[in-house]
């Protein structure tokens, strides 16, 4: 045997050892895979299987790989908007339309979404209401309800009653729409409300306004109850400030009026009120606060304060009034 055929036996001995620990090395899998694609012929017959594979590898790495691209540890930075306008310019028409019909597909809302859901039945909800559907509700026949009142007169007071009667009634029938009736036998006056009267406190009115001329007050003032809702009376007696009797009671009385009235007046003036003396009561017409100032002048007269006293507090207090108004 010559020198150059020991030297081929000996390189195909080394090149099969070499395969047999590939082989054993790899497995069973990449043996299989490299014989395939020897068969095939990816690659020469005479290199290895290891070599073959790195090939593989660096091949497909070179194909798949963007010089462009960074690498995978290097920061990831924000794309500027004009870089990604003119990406979408730059794109062609096709990938355009895709990418917004990615877009609608996305935006539009899902039946697995409540919120959106229940946003467009909030807008629902405000476009009815907005816009009623209904038809207005047909007017219906309200019952009418009669209602009866009546009010004693004083004997001091039929008199006056009988000479006012004509201007007491025309207010209660005309203004208020009201029946209205003098009972002679029982010495009252009847109140009655009609199909025609359309204000459900116009017989409260009415009393009152009847109650108020029999306690004293003139005509007009007592009107005024008619045409004013914020006006009140209140009534009280001297013995509930202080017990009096005798020529104490009359001093006291004699304190309110004062000479000529002109006590009392400066009271109604001051304080935008109506006082009527009648023996030991005392009433006062006027609005809830303007009561509350004439009642405390006329109890301070009572107790037995000075009149020039009072009439100072009177002053502080409308000075304080007409500062408000």
């Amino acid at each position: 045997m010559s020198w150059e055929v020991v030297k081929v036996m000996r390189s195909e001995n080394e090149e099969g050892q070499a395969h047999e620990s590939s082989s054993m090395t790899l497995g069973p899998s990449f043996t299989s895979h490299g014989e395939k694609a020897r068969s095939a012929g990816l690659f020469p017959a005479d290199k290895t299987l290891a070599g073959n594979l790195l090939e593989m590898q660096t091949a497909e790495t070179v194909r798949t790989r963007d010089p462009t691209m960074p690498a995978p540890t290097a920061l990831q930075r924000a794309a500027s908007p004009l870089a990604t306008e003119e990406a979408i310019h730059d794109a062609p028409q096709s990938a355009v339309d895709t990418n917004d019909d990615l877009l609608i597909t996305t935006s539009a809302p899902t039946s697995a979404d409540p919120v959106d859901q229940t946003a467009e039945g909030d807008v629902d909800m405000d476009a009815s209401t907005s816009a009623p559907l209904f038809a207005p509700e047909a007017q219906t026949k309200t019952i009418h309800r009669m209602e009866e009142r009546k009010v004693r007169v004083p004997p001091h007071r039929m008199s006056p009653l009988k000479a006012n009667w004509s201007k007491i009634y025309p207010p209660l029938v005309e203004h208020l729409q009201l029946q209205v009736r003098m009972n002679l036998a029982k010495k009252a006056v009847e109140l009655r409300t009609s199909p025609h009267t359309a204000d459900n406190g116009a017989i409260q009115k009415g009393a009152d306004f009847i109650e108020a001329f029999c306690l004293g007050f003139d005509l007009d003032d007592a009107i005024a109850l008619l045409r004013l809702d914020d006006l009140y009376i209140q009534s009280f007696e001297i013995k509930d400030v202080k017990q009096l009797n005798g020529e104490h009671l009359g001093r006291a009385v004699g304190r309110i009026a004062g000479k000529d009235g002109k006590t009392k007046f400066a009271i109604e003036n001051a304080s935008r009120t109506r006082i009527v003396l009648a023996d030991q009561k005392v009433h006062i017409l006027g609005g809830f606060k303007n009561i509350h100032v004439a009642r405390e002048a006329v109890v301070s007269l009572i107790l037995g304060s000075p009149p020039g006293k009072v009439y100072g507090n009177l002053r502080t207090v409308s000075a304080r009034m007409k500062e408000r108004f």
